[in-house]
């Protein structure tokens, strides 16, 4: 978020953090959309918002149950969405795996792997610790597999949508990004986090190896 103080300040660490671990690439800042330039963007992306700001409802299209985050902008919460699909359209036309990075995300170790040599069309690098409801759920069953990257874990009912855990850094394939901008299309935009569910997205998956973590900065979308 160009000029915000929290912003700028996350992505400075997260950029000398990956200077730190030898990562063999350099970050580029990817501007996000902002609470004055969203409805904007959303015409001129033609998606529209299908998300509840109070309570639960279920999506009838996809059978999905969607409940409400906590959230005092609405606008805040809309932006981060717009961002991460404006990051999945700029995936697809690069027509090459991308690094998506949040700015509250941290580089723990050095990417040691090639993302065309993974199986999965999306896939975290994130500790779930703090970073997604059920966090230690999450946690035991990432570490307790044997796999270097492995599905999204089950950890509830198969109505309520599952993904990542946490959004703030993940690696994306076209083939990843052509089904959610295909999901956003039918169904609308929701939280990022929601709508990359595996419920509706083929191929979600996650590191055994922990990548990054987050730097527990001040909330951009839910304050």
């Amino acid at each position: 978020m160009n000029g915000n103080e929290v912003s700028e300040f996350g992505f400075e660490k997260l950029n000398k953090s990956s200077l730190r671990v030898n990562n063999d690439f350099k970050l580029e800042r990817f501007l996000a959309t902002t609470p004055k330039t969203v409805d904007k963007e959303m015409t001129q992306l033609g998606i529209e918002w299908n998300y509840p700001w109070s309570g639960s409802i279920t999506d009838f299209g996809s059978g999905l149950k969607k409940s409400a985050y906590a959230t005092a902008n609405p606008k805040s919460r809309i932006s981060a969405a717009v961002s991460h699909y404006k990051l999945w359209l700029k995936c697809l036309e690069l027509n090459e795996p991308i690094l998506v990075l949040e700015h509250d995300s941290i580089f723990k170790q050095k990417i040691d792997f090639d993302p065309n040599d993974v199986k999965f069309n999306i896939f975290s690098l994130n500790n779930p610790l703090g970073c997604t409801r059920k966090a230690s759920i999450v946690y035991n069953k990432i570490i307790s597999a044997q796999n270097a990257f492995q599905p999204v874990p089950t950890i509830d009912d198969e109505t309520i949508p599952q993904g990542l855990p946490g959004n703030s850094a993940y690696i994306i394939k076209p083939n990843g990004a052509d089904q959610l901008v295909k999901a956003v299309k039918q169904f609308g935009l929701w939280p990022n986090d929601a709508i990359m569910c595996k419920q509706l997205i083929k191929g979600l998956g996650v590191s055994r190896k922990f990548y990054t973590h987050i730097q527990n900065l001040k909330s951009t979308t839910t304050l």
